[in-house]
């Protein structure tokens, strides 16, 4: 019984194309992002989250009038229902943010009024209570697990300035609001990534889009994907300051351990979000007279490159989450929040895919993934094991 195939390469579907999307694309060699045609650099220069998240679910940007009415939706449909309050007041305090997000997307579905409503316009609908109300759900949790009330959301403010405003009670000011609304731009879609791809797998099967973010958010927890930038900031504590970072990058390469944040699957050059954000991060240092997160990613990054070098290890570059840590940390947001961050920004990449599975002409639509794998189990040698009754074995 010889299942051996010469085919199988355990390589994560590295290389390997499932399907065809309008959505974005990864140019891992020369170090490009494009989203629906546009450079990412570009839009986070000139564009708004608003405006991305348009672009992601409408596949063109919007114009003015276009702009201020999907705006206000998203505005208007920020509350959550108060069962929602009630339930987050259920949770143990310790409980880790990504699963609270994970069962609180599982149970908005409840206060949908069609969640299973396999249509366009139900799940754009669907799509647009979860980009509004991802945030409020997940502000609420860290207030209430600290002992304070949630903040209201207010229909005043913009995506990003609203979370910050409803995490920490304090409005923030323009530059802040402009940088937090950079970063919701640069982490929102990335092509087949992991969550990505476990959200069109999941909507493959014909499951409502909830079922499809839910999955999505469990596989973006995981510390190879963005859960990392959660363990970047705390690499970045442990090393305390510049002059520890020679001793920690020599103990990690010579244990064969991780520097978090190092490295893609993708890109062989630095990530461009991560040139992006970079600057950034000296910026925010400026703001509030400390400098000591850029001076240390700064310096572990030139020195984890050169050592890579050393070693004749090639490729191997600063990604996104490297720097957006060392942003988030000093705009008063919690490091176990950092990955709930991630996907209140993905959610809108999400959201294009789990459309684009169901219902785009492009993509391999009614095709459930159902990939094989090469069986290796000979138990028994080349044959079938013979079942022996428990008393006998």
């Amino acid at each position: 019984m010889t299942h051996t195939n010469q085919d199988v390469k355990d390589t994560g579907l590295r290389g390997v194309k499932v399907a065809s999307t309008r959505i974005s694309h990864v140019d891992g060699k020369e170090g490009k992002l494009i989203y629906r045609g546009y450079l990412v650099d570009d839009l986070a220069r000139n564009a708004t989250f608003e405006e991305v998240c348009y672009l992601m679910l409408y596949e063109k940007l919007p114009g003015g009038k276009a702009l201020e009415d999907f705006s206000g939706e998203l505005k208007r449909r920020r509350r959550i229902d108060p069962a929602m309050i009630t339930t987050l007041k259920a949770r143990p305090p310790g409980s880790f943010p990504m699963d609270i997000l994970q069962g609180g997307v599982s149970f908005l579905a409840n206060h949908h009024e069609h969640p299973d409503l396999l249509t366009r316009e139900n799940e754009l609908d669907i799509g647009m209570a979860l980009i509004s109300q991802m945030p409020t759900l997940m502000a609420a949790f860290d207030r209430i697990r600290n002992g304070k009330d949630p903040v209201d959301p207010d229909p005043a403010l913009s995506h990003a300035a609203n979370f910050l405003y409803m995490l920490t009670g304090e409005v923030p000011d323009t530059e802040v609001e402009r940088i937090f609304d950079i970063c919701l731009v640069l982490h929102a879609e990335h092509s087949f990534n992991a969550s990505t791809f476990t959200a069109r797998q999941i909507a493959s099967t014909r499951a409502h889009m909830f079922a499809s973010i839910s999955g999505a958010v469990g596989s973006l927890s995981g510390e190879l994907h963005g859960g990392a930038n959660a363990r970047v900031m705390e690499m970045l504590m442990k090393i305390g300051s510049v002059d520890a970072v020679d001793a920690y990058v020599r103990k990690q390469l010579e244990s064969s351990g991780k520097i978090m944040g190092m490295g893609h699957s993708v890109y062989k050059t630095k990530d461009p979000r991560a040139r992006i954000l970079e600057p950034m991060v000296k910026k925010m240092g400026e703001r509030t007279g400390d400098h000591k997160w850029y001076e240390i990613a700064t310096a572990l990054e030139q020195k984890a490159l050169a050592a890579f070098e050393e070693k004749g290890k090639t490729g191997i570059h600063a990604n996104v989450d490297f720097y957006s840590g060392a942003l988030y940390y000093p705009m008063k947001i919690p490091v176990d929040l950092f990955t709930p961050v991630f996907a209140l920004s993905r959610i809108s990449g999400w959201i294009a895919h789990v459309i684009e599975e169901q219902f785009a002409e492009a993509a391999p639509k009614a095709m459930l993934y159902r990939p094989s794998a090469d069986y290796v189990g000979e138990y028994c040698g080349p044959e079938e094991c013979e079942f022996v009754p428990v008393d006998k074995r």
